[in-house]
């Protein structure tokens, strides 16, 4: 991804315990167009129509983007994908899919929660390189293959 600046006020760590959200870092407008553009290149390189979310770490669309001639079913996919990660501050998928499983999963069922999350590929968090969280793109379209390529 591009780097990308920081806008924020004082943080006391992290973006979850013990911060109040006007002490957490978020992404701006401008660094979640950047990311959707990085992405949709990556697309386009590929030659998959893609849809793009990016929300920020409170869960709140940021940008969006829809490519020409993609499935519009996925446009819910993208958007619950970022949701996805935002709502477990910075969850990828593999521990979200290894818990939500039947034998021995700690969190059997968790797909089903929050209005309905996604525990397949298709979704990273947006870190600044203090490693901290400050947004999610979702990207649903192609493959799962592809979206995990974009």
């Amino acid at each position: 991804l591009p780097s990308i600046s920081l806008v924020h006020t004082t943080v006391k760590g992290t973006n979850g315990m013990n911060t109040t959200p006007a002490e957490r870092y978020q992404i701006i407008l401008d660094q979640a167009n950047k990311v959707i553009r990085t992405a949709q290149r990556k697309a386009a390189d590929i030659r998959q129509p893609i849809n793009l979310t990016v929300v920020d770490s409170s869960d709140t669309l940021t940008a969006f983007r829809r490519m020409d001639n993609v499935c519009t079913a996925s446009i819910d996919i993208s958007m619950t994908n970022a949701t996805t990660v935002a709502l477990f501050n910075d969850w990828t998928t593999a521990p979200l899919y290894n818990s939500s499983q039947p034998l021995g999963g700690s969190l059997y069922g968790l797909e089903e929660t929050n209005g309905g999350l996604i525990v397949v590929e298709g979704k990273l968090p947006i870190l600044v390189k203090e490693g901290i969280f400050i947004g999610a793109l979702g990207v649903s379209g192609g493959s799962v293959q592809q979206d995990v390529e974009v």
